[in-house]
């Protein structure tokens, strides 16, 4: 298992710092979202469908969305089997793969390369093909972060229900983030939780 945990809130702070690539191509997870079942903003709030099935599957698998119609979107599932839990990639650091992450998007600026979940599903190449494939193994390929992380903490943003939970977090004094925490944003060291 990738973390001791399958917590969503607990996934989605420690997935701070961790590396994450598809096919090579990827960067430094910077900004995340957690969602779970009893949170009327999740996917999973109404139970299991044909969109959703994989969110409902083992931790630790991809759980892909089409955002709007346009925007293919990466989670990683949480939970036990049947939960119904996940956390939104939101934003990356790219170090690896810029120029296919920059012919992907349309832009060489990195900053604007992975800085939204649209975006990190474009520059990735992600596609409903991966949804249900586990993020630890090809063409994933998912690093705890070595060292714990300095990471902020805020609500959710983009959505219009459960917007109180301060459940989005990002690494402390990224550019790469898709949007500024509040100032009110709490710091913490996160990383990988410790087991007991």
């Amino acid at each position: 298992m990738l973390f001791p945990t399958v917590d969503p809130v607990a996934v989605a702070r420690a997935l701070i710092g961790a590396r994450l690539t598809i096919d090579g191509v990827g960067g430094v997870v910077v900004e995340t979202e957690a969602y779970d079942r009893d949170d009327p903003a999740s996917h999973s709030f109404a139970g299991p469908t044909d969109r959703n099935r994989s969110m409902f599957g083992p931790p630790f698998h991809a759980y892909v969305y089409r955002s709007y119609g346009i925007h293919w979107c990466l989670n990683v599932v949480c939970g036990a089997p049947g939960h119904g839990a996940g956390v939104l990639i939101r934003a990356l650091e790219p170090t690896d793969g810029l120029d296919r992450m920059a012919e992907r998007r349309g832009v060489a600026e990195p900053r604007l390369l992975c800085s939204g979940p649209g975006r990190v599903g474009q520059a990735l190449g992600v596609t409903r093909a991966l949804d249900g494939l586990p993020v630890d193994a090809p063409p994933f390929a998912l690093e705890p972060p070595e060292l714990p992380c300095p990471v902020v903490t805020g609500p959710r943003i983009g959505i219009s229900r459960g917007v109180d939970k301060p459940w989005r977090f990002g690494l402390a004094g990224s550019r790469f983030v898709s949007r500024p925490f509040a100032g009110t944003a709490r710091t913490r060291v996160g990383g990988a939780p410790r087991e007991g």
